[in-house]
């Protein structure tokens, strides 16, 4: 089984582009330009002197030696938390904003939610000279307060999205509606690996970095290129994504997605998509997602804003359909004490997202020998708050 996309656009069943009319040419000119643009020498060349001087990559492959004690295996950490603006984000926003430059656009548009790929879309565009503006819920932008400062501070206009549950899902659906009025000079930078093809699968090319360095990390300091596990958190699926990609087809290599089952699975509060998702037509992609018997979208809900989206990518879906993947729901509680247990036993506070994944020791138990890399996706600046209020910590 093949678990890449084909050239429709599909992983499997899912991806697509299911789009209003008025969105045709700007995505069909982007799907019919973007491998070529992409793999050109002078874009690859400016793609990667920026990945490096700028971004601060490659991202360091770390042996979390009383992490691998404690749960008796070994554990590496891929530190994507010490990019340029502390998470993931960047490699995709980096390629993005190249790209819209080649296409002529002037103008950038984006959704964030934990506000990380807001602060990275900002970045890029102040690198670039180009505006830029991010639409974000009201609920995220009260929770996620440092990043809203952040962007406007480098000079992007933050739209707030007044709308449904006011977070990152109705944060995109203004962004939408934002690039259908402004067609012909407008580039939609989307932060995760989802939305119409090509989107799923040009956001995984930027973050296949990711993988790409662990392979050949991981041969410097085990002389193997392979790992046993991969394990990523999963929101919409971008850090997940670029850390899979190389390991894909290699079945050897065993990949493991971790969600947010926010209050527990059953409790109404939750964003497991995995087990409450079916499927369904989501911001321009077919995928799994919470929905009602009557195909009304359900409110996820999360203590990270980074993983409170009721969707997962196609790719994700496709993993998870076919048996290639193995998804775990990890509660509010459990994500917590991951964090608090990492800050703790190495000295560093990661992102809530990313405390979900680390959260995957209670799960499963893995071997003595087994090799274990977790993308550590972002660092926990921007929930200090949420991390005093929930341990009390003042």
């Amino acid at each position: 089984m093949k678990y890449n996309v084909n050239k429709k656009g599909y992983y499997g069943e899912f991806g697509g582009a299911y789009i209003p009319e008025m969105l045709y040419p700007n995505v069909e000119e982007l799907r019919q330009k973007y491998l070529e643009v992409m793999y050109e020498d002078s874009f690859q060349k400016e793609f990667n002197q920026l990945l490096k001087d700028y971004v601060g990559r490659p991202s360091p492959l770390y042996f979390a030696k009383r992490l691998s004690e404690k749960y008796n295996t070994k554990v590496y950490l891929k530190r994507e938390d010490l990019n340029h603006t502390g998470a993931h984000k960047v490699n995709n926003t980096i390629g993005q904003i190249l790209m819209a430059k080649k296409l002529g656009k002037n103008r950038i548009i984006a959704e964030t939610g934990a506000g990380q790929h807001g602060v990275a879309t900002a970045t890029v565009c102040a690198l670039m000279g180009i505006k830029c503006i991010v639409y974000m819920g009201e609920i995220d932008i009260a929770r996620q307060a440092p990043n809203v400062a952040r962007m406007k501070m480098l000079g992007a206009e933050v739209r707030p999205a007044l709308s449904g549950s006011r977070t990152l899902k109705d944060a995109t659906n203004e962004a939408i509606r934002d690039w259908i009025n402004n067609p012909v000079d407008t580039h939609y930078i989307i932060g995760s690996a989802i939305g119409p093809h090509p989107y799923p699968d040009m956001v995984t090319r930027f973050q296949s970095v990711i993988s790409e360095e662990i392979k050949w990390q991981l041969k410097e300091k085990e002389g193997r290129e392979n790992p046993d596990y991969v394990v990523a958190c999963i929101g919409g699926g971008s850090n997940a994504a670029g850390t899979y990609y190389h390991f894909l087809e290699n079945e050897e290599v065993g990949i493991i997605a971790v969600e947010a089952a926010g209050k527990g699975i059953d409790s109404g509060e939750s964003a497991a998509t995995s087990k409450l998702g079916s499927e369904g037509i989501i911001h321009g992609c077919k995928t799994l997602l919470m929905q009602t018997p009557d195909g009304q979208i359900t409110e996820p809900y999360s203590i990270s804003a980074g993983l409170d989206y009721p969707g997962v990518g196609p790719m994700h879906s496709h993993l998870y359909k076919s048996g290639r993947g193995e998804f775990y729901s990890v509660t509010d509680d459990e994500a917590m004490t991951a964090g608090l247990e990492l800050s703790q036993l190495e000295g560093i506070i990661p992102a809530i997202e990313t405390s979900h994944a680390l959260a995957i020791f209670d799960h499963k138990k893995f071997k003595k020998d087994d090799i274990v890399v977790i993308s550590l996706s972002g660092r926990g600046d921007k929930d200090l708050d949420t991390y005093i209020d929930y341990f009390k910590l003042k």
